[in-house]
């Protein structure tokens, strides 16, 4: 008789596991959770006037909105939006909302070429998209931060849907149609320059230009290489066939949300955000003009926009509470209390002035469409509200 042998089976994938050990399946959904969190999901959306791409970023959170953004001409959200929404500190004040970055037609990343005699729509019509993005995503309200054409559609959208906007970020927005002379100009321009040149030229600052900045050569660049050149030009198209947004302050045409203005000393479009301050309820505006930031100061000035834009949220009673802070760009510290009754506002000058500046600002209590606290000011010329809206503070 054979005699028997005790053969030791262990299980490759054991059913129970002992107590405290981790969850090797667990483990791996939080790794791809935090993969998806930072690649987003690239979603495309159905609309009356075509498609649109949206690539999401985080998970619902209760009472709260969407940010959602849209991107210049030339640009794709990854081009315009990538460097503040990655900055370290924007990530503190985004975790904890859903972040929504919507590519206009054509200009997302190996989008092809549109077909000739491809009908672009205009920019009122990218702005009436957007209520088919929130119905996709089944959000009632956004923030919303825009830049130049993306700006307008914002804009635009805010003036329709009122409702639905809790806060609008404007930076390099022009509300003004272009009038005979500026038709004219551009005609003329386009017949010595390129698309490519004037679209440079639209983005960044002639100092900029003059002086062929990295961000202008990498700029230039994508542009030579834009397999999706000629969907660039039609969204050019439209920007410039613009219609005059027609803001008047007191009257029934204006936003009904707290709105920061934002614009580079120096910047091509820092007459026409002047102006625009100049339409708005002074009450539900602030306005930052930022030095040494150029034409685009999401890219430039990452950190002295975050830190107006966390003041702005904070305003609007999405954050209790900001920490003491120094930031090294700025020259300047803000100080808070947990309770957000007063903010007080320590600017600390590091060219110009011994003691620090203080200022104090009133912020609502709840949330809500009332006044806001105005954004601090970061390095440049911070206009007043007021009715000339010609007079400056310099900090």
């Amino acid at each position: 008789m054979t005699e028997l042998q005790e053969v030791q089976i262990t299980e490759e994938k054991p059913l129970l596991r002992a107590p405290g050990a981790p969850d090797p399946g667990k483990d791996a959904e939080l790794i791809a959770a935090k993969l998806l969190q930072e690649q987003g999901q690239k979603h495309t959306v159905e609309t009356p006037y075509g498609v649109v791409t949206i690539t999401i970023h985080g998970t619902p959170k209760p009472k709260r909105p969407a940010i959602l953004t849209y991107h210049d001409v030339g640009q794709n959200h990854h081009s315009c939006f990538d460097t503040l929404f990655h900055y370290e500190d924007m990530q503190e004040i985004i975790k904890n909302f859903v972040v929504i970055h919507v590519d206009a037609p054509g200009m997302e990343e190996g989008a092809p070429a549109f077909p000739l005699g491809y009908q672009y729509p205009s920019l009122d019509q990218l702005a009436d998209m957007i209520p088919c993005i929130l119905q996709y995503v089944n959000f009632t309200s956004i923030i919303g931060i825009g830049v130049g054409a993306g700006a307008y559609a914002l804009a635009r959208y805010s003036l329709s849907h009122p409702d639905t906007v809790e806060g609008l970020v404007l930076i390099n927005i022009d509300p003004n149609a272009k009038g005979w002379m500026d038709w004219a100009a551009h005609k003329l321009t386009g017949l010595t320059s390129s698309s490519s040149e004037m679209i440079l030229a639209h983005l960044f600052s002639q100092e900029e230009l003059s002086k062929n900045t990295e961000l202008v050569q990498q700029q230039r660049d994508i542009l030579s290489h834009a397999t999706n050149l000629p969907n660039i030009q039609l969204y050019w198209s439209s920007y410039n066939s613009r219609r005059d947004l027609s803001l008047e302050r007191g009257g029934d045409i204006t936003f009904k949300c707290p709105v920061m203005l934002v614009v580079g000393d120096q910047a091509p479009h820092e007459d026409a955000v002047v102006e625009c301050n100049s339409k708005l309820d002074p009450t539900q505006t602030s306005f930052l003009k930022m030095a040494d930031s150029g034409g685009q100061p999401q890219l430039t000035q990452p950190g002295k926009l975050t830190e107006a834009f966390k003041y702005f949220v904070q305003g609007m009673g999405y954050i209790a509470y900001i920490p003491d802070k120094k930031l090294s760009q700025g020259g300047f510290i803000l100080h808070d209390t947990p309770v957000p009754l007063t903010h007080r506002l320590s600017v600390q000058c590091r060219i110009g002035r011994r003691e620090p500046l203080t200022l104090t600002h009133p912020v609502p209590e709840q949330r809500g469409r009332g006044a806001t606290a105005p954004c601090p000011h970061h390095g440049g010329v911070l206009l007043s509200a007021g009715p000339g809206d010609k007079t400056a503070s310099h900090l």
